[in-house]
């Protein structure tokens, strides 16, 4: 019998993100998930947002894990997790109406970022939304001592990846026609962005 992969810091961080993208995606029918990671929230956000359909997706090496905590839910609107890397070049998705990411960003590297941002600004409908919940540092600096801590781990696993300046973000997010609507402050340090296409 597999053994399921699980986050603890999904499982802190799924309610807080909720009250905000249950209020931000309150007109919206389907969201496709970037990295879905173990799948804890793709399970816990279709379960209380059953207004909409829920994609997940993530890398194929992730899919597995991401299937097992599918297997124990019940949701109708949650659909199967398909693969994605968000630099493809091909993606089985086009005319997306809202995206949603989590802890995505710091492992990426810069190029990735920018790579991938360009892919998806070219999939989205006008208006569509785009939420992106993670650490930022904002004038490049660290907005405390444990997200300094964490970029050092981030650098042991990958020199390439790392928390992202917010000023970066913005900018290359306005190049491709995203606005910023809200930046939220989150616990533990984080942000929830929420952009809209133009």
């Amino acid at each position: 019998m597999s053994h399921k992969a699980f986050s603890q810091a999904c499982e802190n961080n799924k309610e807080p993100i909720l009250q905000i993208i249950r209020q931000v995606f309150a007109k919206t029918s389907h969201v496709l998930e970037i990295g879905s990671g173990t799948g804890q929230h793709a399970c816990y956000f279709s379960k209380h947002l059953t207004h909409l359909i829920w994609q997940p997706t993530d890398k194929p090496e992730n899919i597995s894990d991401i299937n097992l905590w599918q297997e124990t839910s019940t949701q109708t609107n949650l659909k199967p997790a398909i693969a994605l890397d968000i630099t493809d070049e091909i993606w089985p998705f086009d005319h997306l109406d809202a995206v949603f990411t989590a802890n995505t960003l710091h492992i990426m590297s810069e190029q990735e970022v920018q790579l991938g941002f360009s892919q998806l600004s070219k999939r989205l409908n006008p208006k569509a939304l785009l939420c992106i919940y993670g650490p930022f540092n904002y004038n490049g600096s660290y907005t405390s001592d444990s997200n300094s801590q964490f970029e050092l781990w981030l650098k042991n696993q990958n020199p390439l990846s790392g928390i992202k300046n917010i000023e970066d973000i913005l900018l290359l997010a306005s190049k491709l026609g995203l606005s910023l609507r809200n930046d939220f402050d989150m616990p533990a340090n984080n942000r929830l962005l929420v952009l809209q296409n133009n």
